[in-house]
């Protein structure tokens, strides 16, 4: 089974998307905010990350950031969602050093065909 890590502040998105995480078989653990996030991910050691871009105490971008500069969490897969889905987003998710990128709404069809890209289900 696949530990999936919600880096989230909505707390109905975040319920949304766990329950619909944990009915595909993935067990999934959460945080708040951006500094919860890296600390969770540095204590649980997730298989991927679904960060949350716009998030309270440390922003989606400065945690991913953070991640990818810890040889601990370095590895982990980070896909960035983001309401703002405005030019350049996409980019700059990436020179964030996330490994993906979606959109919120989320369409969960095509969210999970990126987890899996990364969890090698796909």
């Amino acid at each position: 089974m696949h530990n999936i890590l919600i880096v989230e502040d909505n707390e109905m998105n975040r319920d949304m998307l766990s329950r619909r995480l944990e009915r595909r078989g993935y067990a999934v653990i959460m945080a708040e905010d951006g500094q919860r996030g890296v600390d969770m991910a540095r204590s649980e050691k997730p298989d991927l990350i679904l960060m949350d871009m716009s998030l309270p105490v440390m922003d989606g971008w400065t945690a991913t950031r953070t991640l990818k500069a810890d040889p601990e969490t370095a590895k982990i897969p980070v896909i960035a969602l983001t309401a703002h889905a405005m030019e350049g987003d996409c980019e700059k998710a990436h020179a964030a050093g996330c490994d993906d990128y979606d959109t919120k709404p989320i369409e969960l069809a095509r969210l999970l065909a990126k987890m899996e890209k990364f969890l090698g289900n796909g």
